[in-house]
């Protein structure tokens, strides 16, 4: 009967093992931001300030732990990537810029009912100095779950240089 016992604890153990081995950073739950960010998922479409068409794709990756955004501009496929995950129970990303440089950023706390997402600048690599051009904050802002916006705002000598807003509407 020990035996069988001890059999039973090792197997229960072993099942609780692999069934937690794929859950997500943060408990499974997931900081509400991270959530909203999911409900992206799939292709948009929307249009630059120079009326140039843009496609905009969000896939759920890394076994759910992280969402990679992909930017197409036009020709210009792949344009950026920009990569969101949990660091903790704080939601963060890294923008792989067409300046060259990955800007971080880091999410302010988001409520469930929130449709706005505000990301603000942590830390950049491939920049010789914070005064380089770079993307600063961003603004995500969910307007219904086939609209949204992004409001990017790009830094330059220490101090905004410029913003642009992109409409973007989901492709069925």
């Amino acid at each position: 009967m020990k035996y069988y016992m001890l059999v039973l604890a090792i197997l229960v153990t072993l099942m609780a093992t692999v069934l937690s081995a794929g859950t997500p950073p943060g408990g499974g739950k997931g900081e509400a931001g991270f959530e909203k960010l999911k409900s992206l998922a799939g292709t948009w479409k929307g249009k630059d300030q120079e009326g140039k068409p843009i496609t905009l794709t969000y896939k759920v990756v890394s076994a759910g732990s992280s969402i990679m955004e992909t930017l197409d501009v036009g020709e210009n496929q792949e344009a950026m990537i920009t990569m969101y995950h949990l660091d903790g129970d704080r939601l963060t990303m890294t923008h792989y810029c067409s300046l060259g440089n990955q800007p971080r950023m880091r999410a302010e706390k988001t409520a469930k009912d929130s449709k706005t997402l505000k990301f603000s600048f942590v830390d950049a690599t491939n920049m010789s100095s914070p005064k380089d051009s770079h993307m600063h904050n961003l603004v995500i802002t969910i307007k219904d779950e086939d609209h949204f916006a992004q409001e990017w705002t790009m830094w330059k000598d220490d101090k905004a240089d410029h913003s642009a807003t992109f409409d973007f509407a989901r492709v069925k």
